[in-house]
This record gives structure tokens, C-alpha cells and sequence, in this order.
């Protein structure tokens, strides 16, 4: 030990013999609130200190940028910079991404692969399916991440598909492979497939990183899936020196591929592994604790935990019957309003819980209406908007003519003659010549591979990327010069697809920023590919978020002296500061129960607590009469935990809310309240209407409301 270095005298003995132990694999249980973060850094803190591990033999794993920043945080407070040098503390992501970028000619990839994100990979799958149905290019794209995050290829998803949609998504699947493959790219489970199959089938490449990993940390481990399982197994090796960190309570992502079942089957797996339950909450007092407990304990636990509190016994909790959504949603604002004003709270300190996202509608109307601030987590960035992102791709294709995702969205919108067989072609081209989609453009044309209607559209677009490359200053050589001439749009084809052709322009072109922005809009014809694509009103809606977009680029460009390029690289920022997690607005937070694991408020109020809402029991098609009761006692027990999470984030009250009636397809409906909130402890003729403000008129309650806050004035 050195002078001064311990572990914290303040860690509970659980968590005590969660950090010091080292004697094999490690399974800690950390109930909601009991500081399993604390544990893990602890525990880092410990093996670089006490242990002399070196920071570069330390792996630390966990599921969200923000969980891993917190981590590096706390420890960088723990042990001295120079210490914790070399240590990853990253997502599963990041570090498969790190491993493929690494060991990229194993893979069969080159090092400067693409990655498809969400929205990519949904474009291409729509233009395999060919299809606008949203709904079913959503189910197909959740299929093939399943199998993948099963480790199931092409061949095995074939040989497992039984339903007719199955057997579709297994036809797509097989395209959508090769297709990436062509294109040298991977997509969002890639990063964790490819190098789970690399490290199991590659026994250099394995015993590399095995050499990297001295010991491995990881959190929330309920959550992983099976690729992640293996990975694990992979870097641990014979030696298993690992110590993972999950709840079987808070497992609620089985829709995206996690598995519960990797917790006990780490047991099996690891007979001589040591489990450690941590049951202290250090967030919750009491009466909440009390219900999560008893809500949880309708489930067969894995590893059964009883959460406890030193915090006291705090409020009661409330629930109440509201009569629609629009009076539970007035009811809430008006609460939170009032207790703001009795606690003298933040708005801050209260959060709004819901089971699915279209509940945030009347809720937001009611907060408005009494103008409390308040921000949607998981609400859609303006940046992830499908016609902001079109326009976006141009300009990341002229200031980096390698982005290939960049290049296949913009070449393909609006449509232009470039097809997919085109560009898979180009892709398997572009692949073999280690060249990128653009490049091979320009080189492909003499080897036969494309006829010459394939690639006459081709090198129209690239030539217009690349006048746009030299007006906005960059250094480029324009194949077959186009000095003269403005390339745009021509729509009057009659296969109403869009080709560019030469346009005459005067001698002086202003190469301003705003002016190209206004020069590509104008060429690119995205207005009229709006309107033949949507009806009137969304197609407008679109289009004046395309304007909005660039009158804020061309204000940047002028405010700010600003080129073209220092602009895309400006909305990079932009986008990434936007999706930034830490921010952190005096606003009450609106956020489904999925959104909000691993986040606490004073304050919670958790909102449609009622049959088919919660517990959620699927669209009408999802419910299969041919499966088994099974599946429906598995889908109830994963609800019951997302009930659990959505209890143990309140701190230190907790209102519950359902309506008599709601509102579907223009017809009231008479629901039921949730069978969770008789398990918490609340039976039926212990409810009333509304605590503290039974019988009462919105506007009632609105003045009531003025009344509190003259008597604050």
C-alpha cells in the first residue's frame, strides 16, 4: 500500500468487498440508487493505486457517452492524471469501433470504413424494401439489429425466419449485408458484431487485446446482449479477472437484443464467481423504496434484493383518478406549479414520467399554458431531421468528398438516375481499389463495369460536388472542367428523376457562403423533391425547416466571417453540443420511463398508470394469438421493472396518475388503472380523484394558482 492511498472508509461493507475483491470474477448486484458508479471507480482508483496496475491494462465498459464521462470524472477527483494515463473508460461502441479501426484488414475492411447510422441504414433498407411504409421499414431495421446482436448472420437468420415477415426481413437482411459490405461500411451493431466474431475466430487478433485488458469493468450488465456477452469472455480469457455490475430489476431493454438472462448465465458460465448485493439506496427515502419493493417483488428475481433506506420514511405517496388525459395532464402542471412555490424548489427538481412518447403531448400544452419551462429527453434533434440532414450531406460531401454516407444520401436525394445496383457496383469498385465512393467515380468508367446510363448521372454529381469544392476554396482538380457553367438540376426528364446539366453563369460568381448555400438549393431543386414526395402540409413543414437551416448557416457565415467550409465544420459542433447529455436548464424534464434509467429527481410524477399503457401491451398487430402465454407473462414482468425504474427515480415524493378515459382514434375509451398500482400497495378504495384538489375546474385551478403566488409576492 502506498502512505495515504486507501480505499474510502465511507464505502458500505458491501461495496467495501465490491472493490477490494481480486480473486476471480466478480458479479456485483447493485440494487436502484445503491452506487454502483461509486464502486467501479472506486475500484479503478484501487487497482491503480494499491494494485499497481498499469492505466493502460484497465478496461472500464458502459452503454451511454454520459455514464462514461461521469466515470472518467469521478476518477480523475480519485487518483493523480498521470496515474490513470492510458486507462479506456468508453462505451461498448467506441471500443469496438477502436478495435475494428485497429484491426481492419482482418475484418476485410480498410481502416477508412463508413459508418451508417440509425438513419443511413434506414435509407438504404427502404431502398431495398422499396417501400414508404415507415412501419414496416422500422420493424425490418429492429429484426436485422436483433439477429445481429445474436450473432446471427445472413444464413442463420434465413434458416430461423417462420412468420411471412420474418422470411422479408431475412431477404432484406441478405441485401443490406452485401450491400454495406460494397459500400466498406458498418453500421450501429456492426461495431459490436464484427469485433465479437474477429475476436472469437481470429486467435492473433484475440490474444492482442487479451494482452491490452489486465482486468475489465462493466456496467449495467443486464443490459448487454449476446454479442457483448462474448466480447467479455473474449478479452477476459481463462483468467477472468472482470467484475460486472447489473440489476436484473432494471433489465427493460429486451426490445433492442439485451438478455437478463446474462447475469444468471454468468454463474453458470463462472461457477466459482463471487456475487455481491448491494441493497443501501442512497437516493430514495423509505415509502418509496417500500412500493419499488413490493412492485418488484411480483417478479421471479434472479437474485432476490430488498432495497433499504437510512433516509427516513418520507411523504406518502399519491396517486390519483383523473378523468382524461387533457385534466391529468392540467392537474400535473398545476401541482408542480404549486409545489415549486411551497418547497421553494427549481423547476429543475421535477420530472414528468410516461411510458410512451405521444403522452407528452397534452402535457406540454397544460405546462405552456401555465409557462413552466420544461425540456423532452429523446425528443428529436432538429439536426436529425430527415430534409436537414439531405441538405447537411451536400455540404459534409464538399468538405470531405470521403465521407461515404454523406455521399450515397445526397447522390440518391432527391432521386437523380443513380440506383442501388449502381451504386453497389461502385461500392464493390471502390472497395477493391481502396478508393472512396467519390474518387471511384472518376475511375471506374474505363473498366466496363458500369453501362454508360449508370454512369453518365454519376459523374454529373460528382462534377457538381466538385464545383462546389472549388467555389467554396478548396484545393481540388476538376475532372473534365466545367469553367463556365453552374451545374444544376434539370426535372424535366421523362422519368421524373432529377439530371444535372450545364447551366451558362456570368463571368464573376460570387463564392460566398451564403451564396452557394442559395446556388445548391436552387440546383438541387429540394423544394419541388419535397412536394413530389409528401402532401402539401408536411412537405411544407419540411421545407421551411430547410430554410430555417440555411438563413442560420448564411447568418453564421456573415455574423462570424465564415467560408463554407468552416461552416460544416461549425454544424458538427453544433449537432454535438446539441446532443450534449450534461445540459442541465432550470426546466422541468418530460422523459418516457426508458429515457430516464439511470437519472434521479426530487420530484417525480409518473403518468398514465393504466392498463395497456402501463403495462404496455403492444400495437394490436404485435399481439401474435399463436404465441405462447409465455411471451405475454415476459412482456408484463419486463413492464413491471419499467414501472420499478420509473418509482426508484424519485427521491423524495412520488405521484401516480391514470385516467377513467382516453382518447384514441376520436373516441373516448374507458381504461382501468394499472395493476402496478395495486402491487405498490394502493388498493382500489384507498384511491381518490385527485389529492388536494378534488372536483375543481381547470381555470378553478388557475386561480388558485394566481392566489398562491400573490400570497408569495
Amino acid at each position: 500500500m502506498h502512505p495515504g492511498h486507501t480505499v474510502p472508509v465511507d464505502l458500505n461493507p458491501a461495496q467495501r468487498e465490491a472493490v477490494l475483491y481480486l480473486n476471480g470474477p466478480c458479479l456485483v448486484l447493485a440494487g436502484a440508487g445503491s452506487g454502483k458508479t461509486r464502486v467501479i471507480t472506486q475500484k479503478m482508483a484501487y487497482l491503480l493505486r494499491e494494485c499497481g496496475y498499469p492505466g493502460n491494462r484497465i478496461v472500464a465498459l458502459t452503454f451511454t457517452n454520459k455514464a462514461a464521462r461521469e466515470m472518467s470524472e469521478r476518477l480523475r477527483r480519485l487518483v493523480d492524471a498521470r496515474m490513470a494515463r492510458g486507462i479506456t473508460i468508453s462505451t461498448f461502441h467506441s471500443l469496438g469501433l477502436r478495435l475494428l479501426r485497429e484491426e481492419a484488414g482482418h475484418a476485410g475492411l480498410k481502416k477508412s470504413f463508413s459508418i451508417f447510422d440509425a438513419n443511413d441504414a434506414l435509407a438504404l433498407i427502404q431502398e431495398l424494401l422499396v417501400t414508404t411504409d415507415k412501419a414496416r421499414l422500422k420493424a425490418v431495421q429492429q429484426t436485422i439489429s436483433l439477429w445481429k446482436n445474436a450473432l446471427m448472420g445472413p444464413d442463420a437468420a434465413e434458416q430461423a425466419a417462420a412468420s411471412p415477415s420474418d422470411i422479408e426481413a431475412a431477404k432484406v437482411y441478405r441485401s443490406y449485408d452485401a450491400t454495406l459490405r460494397a459500400y466498406q461500411a458498418v453500421d450501429f451493431d456492426d461495431l459490436i458484431r464484427l469485433p465479437a466474431m474477429l475476436l472469437e475466430g481470429n486467435t492473433e487478433v484475440r490474444q492482442r487485446w487479451q494482452g491490452r485488458v489486465l482486468y475489465l469493468l462493466v456496467d449495467e450488465y443486464q443490459d448487454t446482449n449476446v454479442c457483448q456477452y462474448r466480447i467479455v469472455q473474449a478479452l477476459t480469457g481463462s483468467r477472468a479477472m472482470f467484475t460486472a455490475v447489473g440489476d436484473d430489476d432494471q433489465a427493460i431493454y429486451a426490445w433492442r437484443g439485451a438478455t437478463v438472462e446474462n447475469l444468471a448465465k454468468l454463474t453458470v458460465d463462472y461457477p466459482a464467481i463471487q456475487v455481491i448485493k448491494l441493497e443501501q439506496n442512497y437516493r430514495s427515502v423509505q415509502s418509496i423504496l417500500t412500493a419499488a419493493n413490493r412492485v418488484i417483488g411480483k417478479n421471479p428475481n434472479l437474485f432476490p434484493k430488498t432495497l433499504w433506506s437510512d433516509l427516513g420514511q418520507g411523504e406518502a405517496i399519491q396517486v390519483a383518478a383523473l378523468d382524461n388525459e387533457q385534466v391529468e395532464a392540467e392537474s400535473v402542471a398545476f401541482r408542480i406549479s404549486a409545489a415549486r412555490f411551497e418547497r421553494k424548489a427549481q423547476w429543475r427538481d421535477f420530472a414528468v414520467l410516461y411510458r410512451s412518447n405521444q403522452q407528452a403531448r397534452s402535457m406540454e400544452q397544460a405546462l405552456r399554458d401555465l409557462r413552466i419551462p420544461y425540456t423532452i429527453a429523446g425528443g428529436q434533434s432538429f439536426f436529425d431531421k430527415p430534409e436537414i440532414r439531405d441538405v447537411l450531406s451536400y455540404l459534409r460531401l464538399v468538405a470531405n468528398d470521403d465521407d461515404d454516407p454523406a455521399f450515397i444520401r445526397a447522390a440518391t436525394t432527391p432521386r437523380r438516375g443513380i440506383g442501388q445496383s449502381t451504386l453497389q457496383a461502385l461500392g464493390e469498385f471502390a472497395a477493391g481499389h481502396h478508393l472512396s465512393l467519390f474518387a471511384a467515380v472518376f475511375e471506374i468508367g474505363a473498366t466496363g463495369r458500369l453501362a454508360q446510363r449508370q454512369l453518365e448521372p454519376l459523374l454529373a454529381f460528382a462534377r457538381f460536388i466538385q464545383r462546389l469544392q472549388q467555389r467554396a476554396g478548396r484545393d481540388v482538380t476538376v475532372s473534365q472542367p466545367v469553367q463556365g457553367s453552374l451545374l444544376s438540376v434539370d426535372h424535366e426528364t421523362q422519368s421524373g428523376q432529377a439530371v444535372f446539366t450545364d447551366r451558362p453563369v456570368p463571368d464573376q460568381v460570387d463564392d460566398s457562403a451564403p451564396r452557394i448555400l442559395d446556388d445548391l438549393l436552387n440546383a438541387i431543386q429540394y423544394e419541388r423533391h419535397l412536394y413530389d414526395l409528401y402532401d402539401e402540409k408536411p412537405a411544407e413543414v419540411r421545407w421551411q425547416n430547410v430554410l430555417e437551416l440555411i438563413s442560420w448557416l448564411k447568418r453564421k457565415a456573415t455574423e462570424d466571417g465564415l467560408s463554407l467550409l468552416d461552416l460544416v465544420q461549425h454544424v458538427s459542433l453544433v449537432t454535438m453540443l446539441e446532443r450534449n447529455e450534461d445540459d442541465d436548464p432550470d426546466a422541468v424534464r418530460l422523459s418516457t420511463l426508458h429515457a430516464s434509467k439511470g437519472l434521479e429527481y426530487p420530484h417525480v410524477y409518473l403518468i398514465g398508470v393504466e392498463e395497456g399503457l402501463l403495462p404496455h401491451m403492444g400495437r394490436d398487430e404485435d399481439l401474435d394469438p399463436e404465441a405462447p402465454d409465455g411471451a405475454l407473462i415476459q412482456r408484463i414482468q419486463e413492464e413491471r421493472r419499467l414501472m420499478y425504474v420509473g418509482i426508484t427515480r424519485a427521491r423524495y415524493s412520488l405521484h401516480v396518475s391514470w385516467c377513467k378515459r382516453r382518447r384514441k382514434a376520436r373516441e373516448d375509451q374507458i381504461r382501468e388503472r394499472s395493476r402496478f398500482i395495486e402491487e405498490m400497495g394502493f388498493p382500489a378504495e384507498g384511491i381518490s380523484d385527485a389529492p388536494g384538489t378534488p372536483g375543481i375546474t381547470p381555470s378553478e385551478r388557475l386561480g388558485m394558482l394566481k392566489t398562491l403566488l400573490k400570497k408569495g409576492a
